[in-house]
């Protein structure tokens, strides 16, 4: 009997305009499960940079944390990203949203000149130092593209975010729906997600092919 792969994910609240994207967040912890690998979710336990009303698109006087809120996605199953031990683990995912950009990082404001979020980058970091795969999604590769520099990446077709991963000592490929952009030496995999503009059905081809992809580096 084989012993399942397992994987991390880490989320950055719930809610694609002040956390994760949560049609990433499921559909990559659904490709994950589609090939019999396990999932632990994490997100950092800080406060979230600000709260959106999803439904007026209007920023709110609320203050909401990026753990409690990454729990609604986790159905309550999730831990803080501080007790992430690379040892635990095959793989790391990291979903998409404005959270990546707001929460994991400061890219939304401060482009390439962003900082990251201590766990987040310790997570990055060691697994990366580890020589085990991570699958960034949407946003994420920037972040990727910050923390390790020198690695090639996609966001898909966005000028500005490319440049600024350039700018960032960072290669970026353009992409299509559901192309999967793989950095064999640093054990990368890359998928733009809905920062192209895509239906359900391209981030869930887009989801499972990173997520093959990725275990197939495992």
């Amino acid at each position: 009997m084989s012993i399942k792969k397992q994987t991390a994910i880490i989320l950055s609240g719930c809610g694609v305009y002040d956390g994760a994207e949560i049609h990433e967040a499921i559909l990559t912890m659904l490709a994950i499960a589609k090939q019999n690998a396990d999932y632990t979710i994490f997100a950092p336990d800080i406060e979230q940079h600000h709260v959106i009303n999803h439904l007026k698109g209007e920023e709110t006087t609320e203050k909401r944390n990026v753990l409690v809120e990454a729990a609604r996605i986790a159905r309550g199953d999730i831990k803080a990203l501080s007790d992430y031990r690379v040892q635990d683990f095959d793989a790391l995912f990291i979903p998409g949203g404005f959270g990546a950009a707001k929460n994991l990082s400061s890219f939304a404001f401060d482009g390439a000149n962003c900082t990251i979020e201590k766990e987040t980058e310790r997570a990055i970091i060691e697994t990366h130092s580890a020589k085990k795969p991570i699958g960034a999604l949407c946003i994420t590769p920037a972040l990727i593209a910050k923390v390790l520099k020198d690695v090639k990446v996609t966001i898909g077709q966005d000028k500005a975010t490319a440049e600024a991963i350039e700018q960032m000592g960072s290669t970026h490929a353009n992409s299509n729906h559901g192309e999967v952009i793989i950095d064999e030496a640093n054990k990368l995999a890359t998928t733009p997600c809905y920062m192209l503009d895509a239906n359900l059905v391209q981030i869930a081809d887009g989801a499972d092919n990173i997520v093959k992809a990725v275990l197939n580096m495992a």
